[in-house]
C-alpha cells in the first residue's frame, strides 16, 4: 500500500517543492526498508523524519542523497527527476553523526575542502569558508585542528563544511546523536537558527522525539518502512491519528469512552482526591496509585484503573508544598479528563489509509 502524503495542508507550498518522492520502494532481501513512500517537502522547510531504529527513515534519506538506488518509484529535487542520478550530481549535501573531519587539516581547511575539489579559486573559497564558520559561531577557530575542539564544535565544523557548498537541500542523519544531553539541547536551537539564516531546506533524521518537536516545521512519523502521519509538531503531539503515533511521540494514555478510543496526555489527566469535584462534563474513572515518581518540576503518577488499565498522570510542582504533598502509593483516587482534552484514535489500518490519501 502506498503511503502518499498530502503535504499541501497549512501554509501555501512552493509551486516546485524541494523534494518530491513518488511511491519509493527499497527492499533488502525480505525486508521492506521503504515500502511505497510518497512525500513532498517544501522549499526552505525544516522537515524531520522521525521513527525508531529500522523504521526506514535513514534508508529514505540515503535514497534522496543517491547513496542507495530505489527499487521502484521516483525521486525529484526541485522538479528534476534524479532517481538514477549519482550522488555527486545532486544538489544536496549530507551531515553524518561521525563528523568525518580530516584530523591533519585545520578547521578552515576542512571547511574549504569541498570547494578545493571543485577548483574554486583560493580567495573565493577562503571567503566562503569564513562566512560559513561565522554562521556556525566558529569564526575564531579556523586555525585550530579538529582534536582541539569539543564534540559540539566539531559538529558545527561538519555543518559549516556542508553549508559552504551552498546546497539547496541539506540532509542530516542523526547529527547530534553522539553529544551529551545538555549540548544536544543547545545544538538543537543552533541548528534551527542556522537553517533559518542559511535559507536551506533541512531534512533531518532522528529517533529523538524532543529533537523533532523542538526544531521541525513538519514531522513525518515512520514505522516499518511507511509513514504513519505527517504534520506540524503541534498536530503530531495534540492530534495523533493512531495509537502508534500517540505512544511514540511523548507519553500518552489510551482510554475508552462510549465505545471509542482516545489518546489523553498525562498532563491533561486530573488527579482527584477525597471529595474534590470533577470539572463539568468531565469523564471520571476510579483508580489506585501504583507508583509515585518525583521528577523535579513535576511528579509522575502511575495509576491502575479498576478495569486493569494502566495510565500515567503528572502534577506540576509549582511550590515546595506541592512537591511535599504528593499522593502516596496505594491511595484510592479518581482521574478526570474533558473530551476536548483528548483526541479520538482511528484504527492503525484506517490511519494508514488516510495518510495514503
Amino acid at each position: 500500500m502506498s503511503t502518499a502524503v498530502d503535504t499541501e495542508v497549512g501554509p501555501a507550498a512552493d509551486p516546485v517543492p524541494a523534494i518530491r518522492l513518488v511511491d519509493v520502494r527499497k527492499t533488502y532481501g525480505d525486508v521492506h526498508a521503504v515500502d511505497g513512500v510518497s512525500l513532498t517537502i517544501r522549499v526552505g522547510e525544516f522537515f524531520t523524519m522521525l521513527g525508531p531504529s529500522g523504521s526506514g527513515k535513514t534508508t529514505l534519506l540515503r535514497l534522496i542523497a543517491g547513496f542507495e538506488k530505489a527499487d521502484d518509484g521516483q525521486v525529484y529535487l526541485h522538479g528534476q527527476d534524479v532517481t538514477r542520478v549519482p550522488p555527486y550530481d545532486r544538489d544536496v549535501n549530507t551531515v553524518f553523526q561521525d563528523y568525518a573531519l580530516f584530523p591533519h587539516m585545520t578547521v578552515a581547511q576542512n571547511v574549504e575542502y569541498g570547494l578545493r575539489v571543485k577548483r574554486v579559486p583560493k580567495a573565493e573559497r577562503q571567503k566562503r569558508a569564513a562566512e560559513a564558520l561565522k554562521m556556525v559561531g566558529l569564526d575564531r577557530h579556523g586555525r585550530r585542528k579538529p582534536n582541539e575542539l569539543s564534540g559540539g564544535q566539531r559538529q558545527r565544523v561538519a555543518l559549516a563544511r556542508a553549508i559552504v557548498n551552498r546546497p539547496t537541500v541539506l540532509l542530516l542523519d542523526e547529527p547530534l546523536g553522539a553529544l551529551d544531553l545538555k549540548l544536544r539541547q543547545s545544538m538543537q536551537l543552533e541548528l534551527k537558527r542556522i537553517q533559518r539564516e542559511a535559507s536551506i531546506t533541512f531534512v533531518y533524521v532522528t529517533h529523538d522525539q524532543e529533537e523533532a518537536l523542538t526544531m521541525s516545521d513538519r514531522i513525518a512519523v515512520f514505522n516499518e518502512g511507511r509513514i504513519q502521519q505527517v504534520g506540524s509538531p503541534v498536530e503530531i503531539y495534540e492530534s495523533p491519528t493512531s495509537e502508534y503515533v500517540a505512544n511514540f511521540i511523548g507519553v500518552s494514555n489510551t482510554l475508552t469512552h462510549d465505545g471509542a478510543r482516545y489518546a489523553v496526555r498525562p498532563e491533561r489527566l486530573q488527579l482527584l482526591t477525597g471529595d474534590t469535584p470533577a470539572p463539568d462534563g468531565a469523564v471520571v474513572a476510579p483508580a489506585t496509585v501504583a507508583q509515585v515518581i518525583y521528577l523535579g518540576m513535576v511528579t509522575r503518577y502511575q495509576l491502575e484503573l479498576d478495569d486493569g488499565t494502566t495510565v500515567a498522570a503528572v502534577r506540576q510542582n509549582a511550590s515546595r508544598v506541592a512537591a511535599a504533598q504528593a499522593v502516596p502509593a496505594g491511595s484510592r483516587v479518581r482521574i478526570a479528563w474533558r473530551p476536548d482534552q483528548a483526541h479520538e484514535l482511528r484504527s492503525e489500518q484506517l490511519a494508514e489509509q488516510q495518510v495514503g490519501g
